[in-house]
């Protein structure tokens, strides 16, 4: 039997389970391709986590999500403290000099996607099909047609990549990526700290890469994110717990006294991906499956997020105006709109790498001037914190309200 849709993502990550959240009350016909189940919440800390922006908490709130979030997990961070080490450059920010309480929330990430699928789920235009897969996909005039790894077969008007950095979708339809490595592995773990972490995100530039220590629901754990060499991420994994302590410790500047390791150390390699087309004929891609960028600033997710709530809003236009929601013509103002956003992004992302990249003395002069520069100018400082909480470039018209 064929099963028709208007919409089919796949992938039911926390970017697609958005984008389903956000025609919760639509007519629009969805369909969830995803390769596997829910696992369970954890009572420990997961070392994947998020710092989720203002805006995208807000999105959370429209869409239902955010009281579905264990409100004993979300760690509202009101400061950001970042310097060069072995330098004097510094910069501090403050939710206040913007007039908000807070910068953003450190979240784990399966809590944020449970919260999701419990908003989706209960929705009356989803289906599911997990665990399942799409293993062939052919584009026609009027609709696209899928074959599941079950042997159902889909037609839908438009499919959506939701699917992560290595899009099987992406991949399948030939659409090319300019990429490049980093060459820097990201080294995640969950650590207690002799210091209370007063809901201030902390990072440290070193010449191996940043270090980041994001506040967590407990005082004195913090989330780590450490950039570094792959061989680096290496040997730091195969250290003892105890050298890794102080190793760990050391390089950041004894900030929050002694630093213990409280989880497993995982690593994953960092690379730089732009989608050359976001959209096709009957073909949307959003968050990780579009772009990817360094989470030094941790910005990958939140703008995954709007992405999401860009293409709802695309496709929520195009049905009120009786128009094919999966043809290219009617999906080229969501792909400039978020093709720009993003490359702004990388663009940024790319200038900060380089400018705290490398250990040359003369270098290092120029970026810490530069550091407190920026601490000292008002006006500046006021724009990077309304960049961080996603409140700058063009928005959505649910952050607009």
């Amino acid at each position: 039997m064929m099963l028709s849709y208007d919409l089919t993502i796949i992938g039911g990550g926390m970017v697609g389970l958005t984008l389903a959240a956000s025609l919760a009350k639509s007519d629009v016909n969805i369909a969830i391709i995803e390769n596997s189940e829910a696992s369970e919440l954890s009572e420990l800390p997961a070392s994947r986590v998020s710092a989720i922006s203002a805006a995208s908490k807000t999105i959370f709130e429209q869409n239902g999500a955010w009281p579905h979030i264990n409100a004993k997990r979300i760690t509202p961070y009101s400061s950001m403290y970042v310097w060069e080490k072995d330098s004097f450059g510094k910069i501090e920010f403050d939710a206040q000099q913007v007039d908000a309480t807070e910068l953003g929330y450190i979240i784990e990430n399966e809590q944020i996607q449970h919260a999701l699928l419990n908003v989706v789920k209960a929705q009356h235009n989803v289906t599911f099909y997990a665990p399942d897969k799409l293993t062939n996909v052919a584009m026609g005039d009027g609709e696209a047609w899928l074959t599941l790894d079950s042997g159902k077969n889909i037609t839908t008007k438009l499919v959506v990549g939701a699917d992560g950095a290595n899009s099987w979708l992406r991949n399948k339809v030939d659409i090319p990526l300019t990429h490049w490595d980093y060459n820097h592995h990201a080294l995640v773990a969950t650590i207690k700290t002799d210091l209370a972490h007063e809901h201030c995100a902390r990072q440290v530039f070193t010449p191996d890469g940043p270090l980041a220590f994001l506040p967590l629901f407990e005082e004195n754990l913090c989330s780590i994110v450490w950039s570094v060499s792959p061989e680096k991420a290496t040997l730091l994994k195969a250290l003892s717990e105890s050298e890794f302590n102080k190793q760990l410790t050391r390089t950041f500047d004894n900030r929050l006294g002694f630093c213990e390791l409280q989880s497993e150390r995982h690593s994953f390699p960092l690379t730089m991906r732009y989608a050359r087309d976001f959209a096709k004929h009957r073909i949307a891609l959003i968050g990780d499956a579009a772009h990817t960028i360094h989470p030094l600033a941790g910005q990958g997710v939140n703008l995954g997020l709007l992405d999401a709530v860009s293409l709802a809003q695309s496709i929520m236009e195009n049905r009120a105006a009786e128009k094919d929601i999966g043809l290219y013509t009617n999906l080229r103002q969501f792909e400039r709109w978020r093709k720009t956003e993003a490359a702004q992004m990388v663009a940024s992302m790319e200038l900060l790498k380089q400018l705290f990249h490398g250990d040359n003395p003369v270098q290092k002069t120029v970026r810490d001037l530069a550091l407190l520069f920026a601490d000292n100018i008002s006006p500046l400082k006021k724009q990077f914190i309304k960049q961080a909480m996603g409140l700058s470039g063009e928005l959505p018209a649910i952050l607009n309200h």
